[in-house]
């Protein structure tokens, strides 16, 4: 009896080691599950809520639209926290995330043509 356990055992192992390899080194490619370009298909920005054409098409980001896009973002990940300034740097805007004591907390970015967020510090 003790002679079929061992050879049981050592056909699962065998069995997991030889799955196991084929999915680390012959297995799908999970890096192009979505296409080329991007995860989340081709310019997918989460924040412009849209997926289709390019971002050259599109007009840039106004302060208006990048404060609610940091507020979003800050109100989901801590509500306690507001926003306060927001400065034009050039190729994106600077946030401040502030305290309730109207302490600086963060500075964040928002990409003026994508709409992406940024640490800044």
């Amino acid at each position: 009896m003790k002679r079929y356990v061992k050879n049981i055992i050592t056909g699962i192992m065998l069995a997991v080691t030889i799955g196991f390899s084929y999915t680390l080194f012959v297995g799908p490619n999970h890096a192009s599950a979505c296409g080329v370009g991007a995860q989340g298909g081709e310019s997918y920005v989460p924040q412009r809520r849209d997926s289709t054409g390019e971002l050259a098409r599109r007009p840039s980001l106004t302060k208006e639209q990048a404060l609610e896009i940091v507020s979003r973002h800050v109100k989901r990940l801590n509500p306690d926290l507001e926003v306060g300034r927001i400065n034009d740097a050039g190729s994106f805007f600077e946030a401040e995330i502030i305290s309730k004591d109207n302490e600086a907390v963060q500075l964040m970015g928002v990409d003026k043509e994508t709409g992406r967020l940024m640490l800044i510090n």
